[in-house]
């Protein structure tokens, strides 16, 4: 097991199975030392455990544990090119969509729930840059989608 999975463990949580594609797309494809992940939704288990829009059908709070769940789909991604999350040098950037209301405006506080994991597991090295999103519909009409982007060390 490596350091991250360790790490995840001490927080009670296991890295899931990579979410099969929902399209024509790869979860995850690496260029040079950098792996981009698909947007991931917060799928466990093959479903989404919620659906609707963030300050109507789910609260802020709990759109914020499905980013969280996002992120951990997203280093699931990672490892399945990178083959080691031990491999990543630093998350670069994370993009978080969030499926609004129209007067839903804490958009940045559900996406910290993909910011905070990432730290949580990786330290300094899951601090990054960001952008958070409010749009009005999500495939699956999925309340949040996270990607994120990492650089890894040489193999």
């Amino acid at each position: 097991m490596s350091a991250v999975e360790s790490r995840l463990a001490e927080l009670g949580l296991t890295l899931p199975e990579v979410v099969p594609p929902l399209a024509a797309y790869q979860p995850a494809v690496q260029s040079g030392v950098y792996v981009y992940t698909a947007g991931q939704l917060p799928m466990v288990e093959g479903k989404l455990p919620v659906t609707g829009k963030v300050g109507a059908e789910v609260t802020a709070e709990e759109a914020k544990d499905l980013a969280r769940t996002c992120a951990l789909n997203a280093l699931a991604a990672v490892k399945s090119v990178a083959g080691d999350l031990d491999r990543i040098a630093r998350v670069v950037k994370v993009v978080g969509f969030v499926a609004s209301a129209t007067d839903f405006t804490g958009q940045p506080g559900v996406v910290n729930g993909a910011s905070e994991l990432l730290a949580e597991v990786l330290g300094d090295r899951g601090v990054h840059a960001r952008s958070a999103v409010g749009v009005a519909v999500l495939p699956l009409d999925a309340p949040v989608e996270v990607e994120i982007q990492v650089e890894l060390t040489q193999a």
